[in-house]
């Protein structure tokens, strides 16, 4: 989520939201969220380490803006696609010691 704070803050600023009192009634107003207003002051001036989708959603429907204009792909680094482990009893069964039991996860 690089940039996040500030794609955030241009999106409000381009609907002349200004502070977090600001935010915090046009996203309960716009959007019907309720955030409490260290919330709103935490997306203003921190950078999140996740963002659930009801709050990203309420987001854009406050700023009238898109989810591309608050976030941005970071292609430089590929996350990790994890395969189940194993059971103890599928192990045993096929006398597959290899990670993942031999099988591609899926691709998406």
């Amino acid at each position: 989520m690089a940039g996040f704070r500030w794609r955030l803050r241009m999106a409000a600023a381009q609907r002349e939201v200004w502070t977090g009192a600001q935010l915090r009634r046009l996203l309960a107003d716009k959007a019907g969220l309720e955030l409490s207003a260290a919330s709103v002051s935490a997306l203003l001036t921190r950078q999140p380490a996740q963002l659930k989708l009801d709050t990203l959603a309420a987001l854009c429907t406050a700023l009238d803006c898109t989810p591309n204009d608050l976030l941005e792909l970071d292609s430089s680094s590929s996350p990790a696609v994890l395969a189940p482990s194993p059971s103890p009893a599928r192990t045993a069964a096929t006398g597959s010691r290899s990670r993942g039991g031999g099988r591609t996860p899926p691709p998406f």
